[in-house]
This record gives structure tokens, C-alpha cells and sequence, in this order.
């Protein structure tokens, strides 16, 4: 026989070597799903300038990001497709696929809504409830609402712990509790019950539309959210006194809504994605709104916003209306009560651990930058 040329053999050891690592490293890799691209359209509930739309699309861009073009979120702004108070219908429907908002939004439906979105002011911050949400049993009890009890064809997240909310802004600053005795006031949600608890008589009104009811005095006295998103709102030019510190909303966050079924056809790894992104999505809103608020109430102050803390007395007035609120709608709905015993029992433990384990802030505070 003819033996084999050094050269041929040579090559052809090259040539098993190469397959050899070629295999090794096909069973390495990772199976990642080669699916067509799906693109979503995702509506938020808020104008396009508004901070709020900017997280809406800080969310989007990581799910984009990280599916590597396999799922991409459009987003729009309140409006393109149905009104902000709409799209919740909308998405369940699949006229939308998704959408950024709140869940005090569709406290029309149920009550019940509000407690996942601007809970009772029970002693806990934005971040406290949102733990709830995610290891005090508030998914199971949020599900249990939406899919089991309304049958909404609904997958929801909850993501963005927001910082309290100002009491808002009014023409003349308020002293007293009973200065809210026949006050036109706007809000949404369970401060709604608990404003009319105070005596208010309230609007419920879409961000859009706040601004030129308060103008034309349609309402007294507003709230939306936050320095940054009032003053896009133009709030400013309208009232000059802005009164932070409140106990309406002092906790928040947003819901960020997706079609069940087109949810559910999505791979495992995409639907990951979705997860993990509202997760990080929530700690860069906390940042980033630290970052423009406290800017943008300098601003509002350059431009001649009275800034005040709301007085004591009406905050003292509007935790006793909150005893009244949660005693009528508990009374009235079992699973009403039922969500709130759970956000107690939860607040009850973990707010008693931050109280005796944390440190005072405002004394440190003072002891730095106060003489």
C-alpha cells in the first residue's frame, strides 16, 4: 500500500482538530431561541414629554436590548392608540400588546386596584411596598384579582418605586384640615375616598387634563406627581404654591401591563427578559428620579413656586381619614380587606426591623448641612 503523504496527513490531522473543537464548543453553547422577531406595541399612559413616558421607554429599551432583536417594544405615548384611561381594555383585548401606567387607573372597576399601585399610608415607602409585592404574598393576591376574579386576559409587573407624592398645588396654601371642606381637588384612586372622607369635592382627571381645569377654576387644587412631571405639565404658570408631604400617595409604583396571551406565546427566555428588565428598570427610575426632581424643584423655586411642607394638622387629619376609608371599603369587600391585612402584617414586621436597625437620616442630615 501507498502510504500516505506527510503533508496530506498533516492536513488532515489539522482538519479533525478543528471539528473536534467545532463540536465541542456547538455543545457548549447556550441554546438560545432563534424565533422570529416579535415586535410589540406598548402604550403608556402618559405625554410624551413626561418623565413617566421616558421610564416607559427606559423599560422598553432594556427588554430590546437584551432580547438581541428578538423581541422589540414600541413604545407610544398616551393617546396614539386609545386614551390613558383606556388602555388597560385595550391590552386586555390585544388592541395593544402592553402599556405603562398605574393600577389606581382602574380603581372604576374595582377598588381594589389602588392597593396595588397607591396603597394605604401604613408607615412604608414605595420600595417597602414594592417587597411586598414580590415576597409578601402581593403577586399571588394581585393575580388573584385580575386573572381569577375580573377574568382580564392581563400578565402585570410592578416596577418604579416612586417617592411620595406632594399634596400638589393650590392658589392659596392650605392651614387646616377643614380648608379642604368643599375644595375642588384632583386625584385618583383611593385618594379620592380619602379626600372626600376630608371633605373635598373630587375630580378624577387624566394628566393632560388637569392644568386647564385648574386655570379655568374648575378645580382649587391638584396633584399629579412629582416636580418634573408638573412642571412639563406647566402647573407653575397656573398656581404658585406647591405643598409637599402628603399621606394621599405616599407610596407608588408603576404596572406595567402585557396581552396574557401573546404573553404566554412568548419563550421562556423572553418572558425572563420582560421580568428582569421591570426589576432593573426600577432601580434606574429611583436614581434617575432623585436626580431630576430634586433639580426641578429648584427650578420650580427660581421661578417663584411658594414650596411649603404640608402643616401636621392635616396630615394627622388625613390618617384618621384613612382609619374611616379602609374600615367602609374593608367592610364592603372581603378581598379588600384581605389585601390590606396582608400589606399590615408585612408593614407591621419590616418597617419595625428598619425603625430599630436604621439610623435617623434627618438627624445626620442636620448635623451636616443644617447650623
Amino acid at each position: 500500500m501507498t502510504s500516505e503523504p506527510k503533508q496530506s496527513r498533516a492536513n488532515r490531522r489539522n482538519f479533525l482538530k478543528v471539528a473536534g473543537l467545532a463540536g465541542a464548543g456547538a455543545i457548549a453553547m447556550p441554546q438560545v431561541s432563534r424565533a422570529q422577531t416579535v415586535t410589540w406595541k406598548f402604550q403608556s399612559t402618559w405625554p410624551t414629554k413626561d418623565i413617566f413616558h421616558e421610564f416607559a421607554g427606559d423599560f422598553a429599551k432594556r427588554i430590546n436590548d437584551m432580547s438581541g432583536g428578538r423581541l422589540k417594544v414600541d413604545v407610544l405615548a398616551a393617546g396614539a392608540v386609545v386614551p390613558a384611561f383606556q388602555m388597560q381594555d385595550a391590552v386586555a383585548a390585544g388592541i395593544l400588546d402592553g402599556g405603562h401606567g398605574v393600577s389606581a387607573y382602574w380603581y372604576g372597576k374595582n377598588k381594589a386596584f389602588s392597593l396595588f399601585g397607591t396603597p394605604p399610608a401604613l408607615g412604608w415607602d414605595a420600595t417597602n411596598f414594592l417587597g411586598w409585592m414580590n415576597h409578601g404574598g402581593g403577586y399571588d393576591l394581585y393575580n388573584d384579582l385580575v386573572q381569577n376574579q375580573l377574568k382580564l386576559n392581563l400578565v402585570g409587573f410592578f416596577s418604579g418605586p416612586m417617592p411620595c407624592q406632594p399634596l400638589g398645588w393650590f392658589k392659596k396654601e392650605l392651614k387646616t384640615a377643614d380648608d379642604f371642606k368643599g375644595l375642588k381637588y384632583r386625584t385618583v384612586g383611593l385618594a379620592a375616598d380619602l379626600m372626600r372622607e376630608m371633605g373635598a369635592a373630587v375630580t378624577i382627571l387624566a394628566g393632560g387634563e388637569i392644568v386647564p381645569a385648574l386655570e379655568r377654576g374648575v378645580i382649587d387644587g391638584a396633584e399629579f406627581n412629582n416636580p418634573s412631571s408638573d412642571s412639563i405639565l406647566g402647573f407653575q404658570d397656573v398656581a404658585k404654591v406647591y405643598m409637599l408631604q402628603s399621606y394621599h400617595q405616599a407610596a407608588e409604583s408603576f404596572e406595567l401591563l402585557f396581552n396574557k396571551t401573546k404573553f404566554d406565546a412568548l419563550s421562556p427566555e423572553q418572558k425572563a427578559i420582560i421580568k428582569y428588565s421591570a426589576e432593573s428598570a426600577s432601580s434606574d427610575m429611583i436614581w434617575k428620579a432623585l436626580d431630576r426632581y430634586s433639580k426641578d424643584l429648584e427650578m420650580l423655586r427660581g421661578k417663584g413656586v411658594n414650596v411649603v411642607s404640608t402643616p401636621e394638622p392635616i396630615l394627622k387629619a388625613q390618617l384618621a381619614a384613612w382609619d374611616k376609608v379602609l374600615e367602609k371599603l374593608g367592610g364592603e369587600s372581603p378581598f379588600f380587606k384581605k389585601v390590606v391585612d396582608s400589606q399590615k402584617d408585612w408593614v407591621k414586621r419590616t418597617v419595625s426591623y428598619q425603625r430599630i436597625n436604621e439610623p435617623s437620616r434627618e438627624l445626620a442630615f442636620n448635623h451636616f448641612f443644617k447650623t
